[in-house]
C-alpha cells in the first residue's frame, strides 16, 4: 500500500532525484495536469470522504456497540480515512501554489498525513485477519471479545501507525524554498519511504490472498448458500479494488527508483501515469465507508432506520407548525369578530 510516494517528495517535487535526471522543461507540459486536475479530484475524494466516514461514525455511535472489535476496528478506519483526508487539501494547494507555509506546517501537514495512510493500512490487515479468524474459528476468544482488547488493539495500531509516520515529521522539510519533501544527498534514502511503502503493501497483499482464499474456500463449502454467495462478491470486490488501487502506484513508484529518463517523452509517459493511478489510489479513503460498511446488511438498515426517523421527525415539525398556523388564524379571526 502506498500513500504519499516517496516520503513527501513524490507527493511534491515528484521524486527529488529528477533534478539530476531531466531537464526542468520536461516538468513543464504535466503542469497543466498537477495544477488543474489535482486539485480538482483531491476536492471530489475529501468531500465524498467526509460525507461517508462521518456517516459511519455517526452509524456506530447511534446504533452499535463500541465494545465490540469489530465495531471498533471500522470506527479506528473511518477515524483514519478522515486523517488521511485532512491532508489532501493541502497537497492540493501545493500543486497550485507551490508550499509557502513553512517548514513547521510541512512537517506537521507530512506526519498527519502519513498517520492516516499507515494507520490505514494496518487497520486493513487487521480487519482481514480478524474476518479471517471470524470464519474459520467462530468460537475464539479474539472473536467475542470486547471493551479492553478493542482499546488496546486500538493502541497498538495507533502508535504502529506513528512509528511509521515519524520519518515524515523527522525528514520532512522546506526544499528549493516552495517544496515539502525530503532530500538526502544520498539518493538511496530518498527512495527508503518508497521501499517502505512497498513493502506494507507487498505484506498487506499477502495476507489479503491467503486470508480471503481460505475464507472462499470454507464459504463455496457452506449450506448458506444465499449469504455466502453475497460475501463471496463482497470479498472478491475487495480484493479487486485493493489491487487496483494500488498495485499499479507501487509498482511506478518501485520503477522510479531504478528508472533513467533519457529523453522528456518517457519521463512525460511515466509522470502522467503516476499522477492517474496517485488519483486512483488516493480514493481509497471514500471508498472504504462503502466497501466495508454500506454493502452490508446491517449497516443499509442502520442508514435507513436514520432516514425514516429524519422523514417521521420532519412530518412531526411539519405537522406542529400547521396546528400552530391554524390556531393562530382561529384566534385572529376570533378577535377580529
Amino acid at each position: 500500500m502506498d500513500a504519499g510516494g516517496s516520503g513527501v517528495a513524490s507527493n511534491y517535487t515528484d521524486y527529488t532525484s529528477e533534478e539530476d535526471l531531466i531537464d526542468e522543461m520536461c516538468k513543464i507540459e504535466t503542469i497543466p495536469f498537477r495544477e488543474v486536475i489535482n486539485p480538482v479530484f483531491f476536492s471530489a475524494v475529501v468531500i465524498f470522504s467526509l460525507l461517508g466516514n462521518i456517516l459511519v461514525m455517526v452509524l456506530l455511535a447511534k446504533y452499535e456497540n463500541l465494545c465490540s472489535l469489530t465495531n471498533a476496528l471500522i470506527l479506528n478506519l473511518a477515524v483514519s480515512d478522515l486523517i488521511f483526508t485532512v491532508g489532501l487539501p493541502f497537497w492540493a494547494y501545493h500543486h497550485m501554489y507551490g508550499w509557502n507555509l513553512g517548514e513547521r506546517a510541512c512537517k506537521i501537514v507530512s506526519f498527519i498525513f502519513y498517520v492516516g495512510f499507515y494507520s490505514s493500512g494496518i487497520l486493513l490487515i487487521v480487519m482481514t485477519v480478524h474476518r479471517y479468524v471470524s470464519v474459520l474459528r467462530p468460537l475464539s476468544d479474539l472473536v467475542t471479545s470486547r471493551g479492553v482488547v478493542g482499546v488496546l488493539v486500538s493502541v497498538f495500531i495507533w502508535g504502529l501507525g506513528a512509528l511509521a509516520a515519524s520519518p515524515a515529521w523527522i525528514f520532512s522539510k522546506v526544499v528549493d524554498e516552495d517544496t515539502c519533501g525530503y532530500e538526502f544527498e544520498d539518493k538511496y534514502w530518498n527512495n527508503v519511504s518508497i521501499y517502505q511503502q512497498n513493502i506494507m503493501f507487498l505484506v498487506t497483499m499477502v495476507i489479503f490472498c491467503f486470508c480471503y482464499s481460505q475464507i472462499l474456500c470454507r464459504l463455496v463449502r457452506s449450506p448458506a448458500q444465499k449469504r455466502s454467495h453475497r460475501t463471496l462478491k463482497l470479498i472478491s470486490t475487495l480484493v479487486v479494488v485493493f489491487f487496483v488501487g494500488w498495485a499499479p502506484y507501487n509498482v511506478l513508484q518501485f520503477l522510479h527508483t531504478t528508472a533513467l529518463f533519457s529523453e522528456c517523452e518517457d519521463y512525460t509517459k511515466w509522470a502522467y501515469a503516476f499522477y492517474i493511478c496517485r488519483l486512483v489510489a488516493y480514493s481509497h479513503c471514500c471508498l472504504n465507508p462503502v466497501l466495508y460498511v454500506f454493502v452490508g446488511v446491517k449497516f443499509n438498515n442502520h442508514l435507513r432506520r436514520m432516514l425514516r426517523g429524519w422523514g417521521k421527525r420532519r412530518n412531526s415539525l411539519r405537522s406542529i407548525h400547521s396546528r400552530h398556523t391554524i390556531t393562530s388564524l382561529t384566534s385572529w379571526n376570533e378577535f377580529s369578530k
